[in-house]
């Protein structure tokens, strides 16, 4: 059977420099600001050489909503996603789901709204 993985995601938001002030608090980086006319991005800091999938965000007015509800829900893994979840209120945005256990040798998550109202989800084994 094939093997299928993600390899980019893109988070919609509604004001790029509030969006990138918020997860640069949130996750202690800095994201490179990529600016196209109507078109924005904002990169996350990515190292291909350790895994996972690279993303941004995206500000475009017709092409891209944010969504607190309805969609998909990214995870950003952690080394204990309490450590994020408790910058999120001071950064602008709200915790839906404080850490709590998935199941034993999974590990933790948590969810939050971010500063633009999308539904945001983090993963740590601690």
């Amino acid at each position: 059977m094939k093997s299928v993985s993600v390899c980019w995601f893109e988070i919609p938001v509604s004001d790029m420099d509030r969006a990138i002030s918020f997860y640069g608090k949130v996750f202690d980086c800095k994201l490179s600001k990529q600016d196209m006319g109507d078109f924005q991005m904002a990169w996350f800091p990515w190292d291909e050489n350790k895994g996972g999938a690279g993303g941004s965000l995206v500000f475009h007015e017709k092409f891209y909503q944010t969504s607190s509800h309805a969609g998909s829900l990214i995870y950003f893994t952690s080394e204990d996603c309490s450590i994020e979840l408790g910058r999120v209120e001071e950064a602008g945005g709200k915790v839906q789901i404080t850490k709590r256990l998935i199941a034993p040798g999974i590990g933790y998550m948590g969810v939050f709204l971010d500063s633009e109202g999308n539904r945001i989800a983090l993963h740590s084994n601690n």
